[in-house]
């Protein structure tokens, strides 16, 4: 075992790392503070949420690492062959897709550009530093964001233009937003785990900051520069919590004391986490009365599996898979669990009831969302899943899954990390997109099957100091969390 002390250094990147950000030498400009790195420009810009306790901060929490002071696309690669599902359903249509290197962002990328819209990556690429920084891997071996493009030009002929950069600085984002002039903005850009913000403060301090600075930022470069555009953000279904009501699509009609009204349903989030994405909807609902912008807040449950038509087209377009305990989703940690003989780690009593949905209905709901627009002026809310399960329910689902592939599984009872209801009554509407038109894959035998087998071709790259959960609510604490991996 090695001990990893976190974020007591300023970050930094090794070779594999850095294959990441290299994408062409002309393709990036540079501010006089950056220094070249393997023929390619790395500039590193502080942020503070208060310059005054700068010295204060852990280098972490106030810092960035981002490739360019300019956006600028990347143009590489010539055509093979178009993937049979490619039509121009989008006609042009210019999406930027923030934080499109990750889990979600990837995907729906992929997706976009493959029926027509012209699609731009913006994102930090922080996810990949935040795997070097706590010692753990995604089991799928993800290629860097510059050759997943360069394949998908050889593949489908269409050209993703990506902008490397913090939208935290807002000159980067100015500058691709003038460049590229977005029509719609799907906003995956945040830091996306409960357990990271729960670690220390320092990485709750990140997220509130990187997460709830990073939209207003969206919010002001739409209003200057693209007013008409829509804005596509992904929320989360933990603003709502677990009341012992039935949860509304983001309002609610009340009556009290005789008089009535449509408010934003009451929001109990769970983590400092959840906590910047009620930040977040606020804000955009306030951006949208006083500026008239045009939202739509995708409130998601939690989302399973790794393939979509377009990532499973080549072995340099698949996708993220986390299994760890910090951005791992539950019934993905359970099948490479069971992949790798490790009793199912559920969390106490495993009452806890959330909404789910596939990778593939994450990308569909995005795309039925830019299709029919928000008017100006509108903020709207979707509760983004298709089903509801306890944990209790995925679990024996898995057991039952890996029976018939001839695995024995078995589940136990580990001290809940969280501090969250473990038994509780929980129903959420989520009508408005099947309204729209959204046809869901639901959690079916083939699918557990097709995702256990996905998890045995990988096992080999599992990590099992990585599976059980090692981040505490209660414990959370000033002094960076040291993070022990396997050496």
């Amino acid at each position: 075992m090695s001990n990893l002390a976190l974020p007591s250094a300023q970050p930094t990147m090794n070779k594999s790392a850095l294959s990441s950000l290299s994408f062409s030498s002309s393709s990036f400009m540079a501010s006089k503070s950056s220094e070249k790195l393997c023929g390619y420009r790395r500039t590193t810009v502080k942020v503070g949420c208060d310059r005054r306790c700068s010295k204060q901060l852990d280098s972490f929490s106030k810092s960035k690492l981002w490739v360019t002071a300019k956006a600028t696309s990347v143009k590489d690669a010539s055509p093979i062959v178009a993937p049979a599902a490619a039509s121009d359903k989008g006609k042009g249509f210019k999406v930027m897709v923030i934080g499109g290197d990750g889990f979600c962002g990837w995907a729906t990328a992929l997706h976009l550009s493959n029926i027509g819209y012209e699609v731009a990556i913006v994102d930090s690429l922080v996810r990949r530093l935040f795997d070097e920084q706590l010692g753990t891997q995604t089991l799928t071996p993800i290629a860097s964001l510059k050759n997943r493009v360069k394949k998908w030009k050889q593949i489908s002929g269409k050209q993703l233009s990506v902008y490397v950069g913090d939208i935290c600085d807002f000159e980067f984002l100015e500058d691709a937003f003038k460049s590229f002039e977005p029509q719609a903005v799907v906003h995956f850009g945040e830091q996306r785990s409960a357990p990271y913000s729960m670690m220390d403060r320092s990485r709750a301090v990140f997220t509130q900051h990187n997460n709830v600075i990073g939209t207003m930022n969206v919010l002001f470069a739409i209003k200057e520069f693209s007013p008409e555009c829509h804005l596509v953000k992904l929320g989360t279904m933990g603003e709502y919590g677990t009341p012992n009501i039935d949860i509304e699509e983001g309002f609610i009609t009340i009556t009290h004391n005789g008089r009535t009204d449509t408010l934003p349903y009451p929001k109990q989030a769970s983590s400092f986490y959840h906590l910047s994405k009620v930040h977040d909807s606020h804000n955009i609902a306030f951006a949208c009365k006083a500026w008239k912008i045009r939202a739509t807040d995708l409130n998601q449950g939690v989302v399973y599996g790794v393939s979509t038509p377009e990532t499973s087209l080549d072995s340099e377009l698949i996708n993220r898979l986390d299994y760890d305990g910090v951005f791992g989703t539950a019934l993905n940690r359970f099948c490479v669990q069971a992949a790798v003989g490790h009793p199912l780690t559920v969390y106490g009593k495993g009452g806890q009831t959330r909404g789910y949905l596939d990778i593939r209905d994450t990308v569909q709901c995005v795309e039925l969302a830019i299709a029919n627009p928000a008017k100006l002026g509108e903020f709207r809310v979707f509760n983004q899943f298709t089903e509801q399960f306890s944990v209790n329910d995925l679990a024996r689902l898995v057991t039952q899954a890996g029976q018939k592939l001839g695995i024995e599984v078995k589940a136990i009872s580990v001290p809940n990390p969280r501090v969250e209801a473990e038994e509780h009554y929980y129903n959420a509407k989520h009508t408005k997109l099947v309204e729209l038109g959204l046809q869901p894959h639901l959690l079916s035998d083939a699918l557990l099957d097709s995702l256990l087998n996905f998890a045995i071709m990988y096992k080999d790259r599992v990590d099992m100091a990585q599976i059980m959960p090692a981040v505490s609510w209660k414990k959370a604490g000033v002094k960076p969390v040291t993070v022990s991996t396997s050496s």
